[in-house]
């Protein structure tokens, strides 16, 4: 009898609360899409934001046409207050766009990882949502993977330790393998952070703002990769608080410039010289460089590049090491500064004429 009775109350208690729910039509999603962004909000992958800003060097190894290299730099810098990029050439034809940043999608706020550029001269640029997170005080994983397709198509793990970073990207090489193959893979160490402090202070970075609404973006496609600027829902022209500087290069020692050799334009955040002493271990401050043919005149423009103080050095590469060595030509007066404020341009000329002893 106390059994039924039991039973009778619990039900009496169910159909109460049953009543006093409100009534919501079944085509009602129970999911609130109208959330506004906060402080409090969840950002999945948010803390690599505070992770990534520096200058970070190492080596790349890729099985790709374009190969591996022994060094690879990056300069990472916030060019907002929820988002950091970078911007590296490998010469005229191969260069790479990487940014991070803060998206709405599928009702949520994410960070995105927008990576591409111009390879042997044509224009690949990919989105990938961050899709699995672990944070530690020693260790931290993030892994991005494609918007629409996912990690079936194209996915990149970053994992930090303190003041190292590797990078792994797959593909499964425009759907032609069941599964993603390693495509590149970069293991750095951040070799400065002096240089990205102006960005950091001027925005208060970071910060949760959203920098684009992916909800709707993708509809419709079959993967979130762009081979065409006029394609791309979030094209380099569109990036904040970026300049662009013209080095314009003259050679006129050598007289008689070989054009099968390179010219190497090194841009750096510190001096590489002291008077006539080659400071070598300030080559930790390298932001932005690029091989161009060597000529009479010549030059590059660096576009999409961050904000600041700057010194450019170029180099007629004699023995084509892509460094300073006994041999090679460069410009006499060393050091050449070159500022560059926000959504600006500059433009500087420096002479190759002097011989390396």
């Amino acid at each position: 009898m106390t059994k039924i009775v039991s039973l009778l109350c619990v039900t009496v208690f169910l159909l109460a609360c049953k009543k006093i729910q409100p009534d919501v039509p079944e085509t009602i999603s129970p999911t609130d899409c109208s959330g506004e962004l906060s402080s409090t909000t969840e950002v999945m992958g948010y803390g690599i934001l505070e992770k990534l800003p520096g200058i970070w060097q190492g080596p790349v190894y890729s099985p790709t046409p374009l190969g591996s290299f022994p060094e690879w730099i990056v300069d990472l810098r916030p060019v907002s207050a929820a988002q950091v990029s970078s911007k590296n050439e490998l010469d005229s034809l191969n260069d790479i766009f990487m940014s991070f940043f803060v998206v709405k999608q599928d009702c949520e706020y994410k960070i995105a990882f927008r990576n591409g550029g111009g390879f042997a001269g044509m224009v690949r640029n990919s989105y990938m949502i961050a899709d699995s997170v672990y944070e530690s005080a020693g260790f931290s994983f993030y892994r991005f993977a494609d918007v629409v397709s996912g990690g079936n198509r194209v996915y990149t793990d970053i994992h930090f330790v303190g003041d190292s970073l590797k990078m792994f990207t797959y593909t499964n090489q425009y759907n032609s393998l069941p599964q993603p193959v390693l495509h590149m893979q970069w293991q750095a160490e951040r070799k400065d952070v002096t240089a990205t402090e102006d960005a950091v202070n001027h925005f208060n970075y970071p910060q949760k703002a959203m920098v684009k609404d992916f909800s709707t973006t993708f509809d419709g496609l079959t993967e979130a990769i762009f081979y065409s600027n006029a394609a791309d829902p979030y094209p380099e022209s569109q990036q904040p608080y970026l300049g662009e500087s013209q080095v314009s290069v003259s050679i006129s020692n050598p007289s008689d410039p070989d054009p099968a050799k390179k010219v190497l334009i090194l841009i750096t955040t510190e001096p590489l010289f002291n008077g006539f002493t080659f400071l070598q271990e300030n080559l930790k401050y390298r932001s932005r460089y690029v091989l161009v043919g060597a000529a009479t005149e010549t030059g590059y423009l660096f576009n999409y590049m961050h904000p600041g103080n700057y010194f450019v050095n170029v180099i007629y590469d004699e023995n084509g090491d892509q460094t300073f060595s006994s041999g090679d030509y460069m410009n006499s007066t060393f050091d050449v500064p070159l500022q560059l404020a926000p959504s600006g341009s500059a433009a500087i000329h420096v002479t190759v004429n002097f011989q390396i002893p």
